[in-house]
């Protein structure tokens, strides 16, 4: 049996009849569909500042979500009772929220697809603290002997054990654990008064073995280090419209943001995006090709199924700078009629699904970073981003770039320090000229939000070149 429906089978009784019988009741207004998701989580977290140990949490939360539709109206409610009666009343209450006429004869069945994407034998909720105590005390030491400007050092790290079922009335019974961890650290640089900040993480669906294997937490502590240091020597950023080439890796949660929203079919459906009506048509170079995969293993992005029972998989999004289709949760499926593609989620059992992203990223070119940065005559090289902020009807952003170079005749040199990227998502994407081979993924830090909802995602970027974008700065 799949391991998600046996732990509510086993742990709380649930059986396949009494999903059909719930589900009866959600629908016994009637409704085009309904669904049941069951979920069980365990959250722990630990933090070390100041070379002591600050906090030390750990949650457990369960509860069932209620979910029926009537054509694009929903009726949802949720309770934090896994017991046939609590989940009977949600039921009722959606479906009175939902209306319509009754619906009869739901039979559910195990999915047998399923994914196997994150094969972690002890996940992170099942290792001692003594032991995630001690990465933090490693990546401690590692920031504080890299540099003896590096004064203050604060780490922490995070996961949760997520078992999930869902059930719905087109027949669907598919449930999953899903194991989560992130390691983060922020590092301090002091040089006589001038302060500056470093940060560095990552981590996955993953266990400990990451940690010492992988990306340790010396390799963390070192990059946030350097990021530190190298804004102390960093000079005010340029301002004016020039060409900007953006780092692999984390700087593709600009792609995430200015352009893979705008491309979630919620937004297309209702007609507010920037790319709403513009499939078959070009909205990029020729260069560009955008995916969204949530199939990669071990990612923080990736999902076995998602948050409606439907299997995660590979979806082009832009392909050589044709716009190729949208990401879609079965919602909008149906409205649009085109298949689902594996994207409704949510961020508990309190909260509806949507077409959100898993793991969005461009595909890598045939050119190398040297070819590209040796072509630009003035500019800007983004290595890290900060925070960002875009604007879903017209794609409007603005991103601040935590670690940035000046690019002078075809040479990085000096960093600089309070440099924005100013622009346009899918004006930018047409501006995009050259593409490196060296695609890389961010290391598993991303969180994503969106109506009040938040989901770990991934992104990506190779090196790429874009010929004109403004910066802002603080000098001409």
């Amino acid at each position: 049996m799949n391991p998600g429906i046996e732990f509510f089978a086993t742990r709380f009784g649930i059986t396949t009849s009494d999903l059909e019988d719930l589900l009866g009741v959600a629908l016994s207004r009637g409704g085009d569909y309904a669904d049941l998701y069951f979920e069980y989580l365990i959250v722990n977290s630990v933090s070390l500042e100041e070379q002591i140990v600050k906090s030390a949490n750990k949650s457990i939360s369960q509860g069932v979500g209620v979910r029926v539709v009537v054509g694009e109206k929903t009726g949802f409610a949720y309770t934090d009772e896994i017991t046939i009666e609590s989940i009977k009343q949600a039921a009722l209450t959606a479906a009175y929220i939902a209306g319509g006429s009754p619906t009869n004869g739901i039979h559910v069945k195990p999915q047998t697809n399923m994914h196997n994407l994150y094969p972690v034998e002890t996940p992170m909720t099942e290792v001692m603290l003594e032991q995630k105590i001690a990465l933090l005390r490693e990546a401690d030491a590692a920031a504080r002997t890299y540099d003896k400007r590096i004064r203050e050092v604060q780490t922490g790290l995070a996961d949760e054990y997520k078992v999930i079922m869902i059930a719905s009335s087109d027949g669907v019974l598919a449930g999953d654990v899903q194991p989560l961890t992130r390691f983060g650290i922020t590092c301090i640089a002091d040089d006589d008064g001038n302060l500056q900040i470093g940060r560095s993480g990552g981590g996955g669906r993953v266990g400990i073995d990451f940690y010492n294997n992988n990306l340790t937490p010396e390799y963390f502590a070192r990059k946030a280090a350097h990021q530190a240091l190298m804004q102390l020597e960093a000079i005010d950023a340029p301002a004016g419209v020039m060409e900007v080439v953006l780092g692999p890796g984390w700087p593709g949660v600009m792609l995430h943001e200015a352009v893979g929203h705008g491309l979630e079919a919620d937004f297309n459906r209702k007609k507010t995006s920037a790319f709403s009506g513009l499939i078959g048509q070009r909205v990029a170079s020729e260069v560009c090709t955008v995916i969204d995969d949530g199939t990669i293993p071990d990612r923080r992005g990736s999902l076995n199924i998602d948050d409606e029972g439907t299997p995660t998989q590979r979806t082009v999004l832009i392909e050589k700078g044709i716009l190729k289709g949208y990401i879609n949760d079965k919602l909008s499926a149906r409205l649009l009629n085109v298949p689902p593609t594996g994207n409704g989620r949510r961020e508990s059992y309190q909260h509806v699904p949507m077409p959100r992203m898993t793991n969005t990223f461009m595909v890598a070119g045939d050119q190398t970073k040297d070819e590209i940065i040796r072509s630009v005559k003035r500019g800007l090289y983004a290595v890290q981003f900060g925070g960002g902020q875009v604007d879903i009807t017209n794609g409007k952003f603005v991103f601040s770039a935590s670690e940035a170079y000046l690019i002078e005749d075809g040479k990085v040199t000096a960093p600089v320090r309070g440099a924005t990227l100013i622009g346009n998502g899918p004006d930018a994407l047409t501006k995009v000229t050259a593409v490196a081979a060296d695609l890389e993924l961010d290391e598993g830090v991303g969180v994503c939000g969106k109506d009040g909802q938040s989901v770990p995602v991934g992104v990506g970027l190779p090196t790429v070149k874009i010929s004109e974008m403004t910066v802002g700065g603080t000098r001409g």
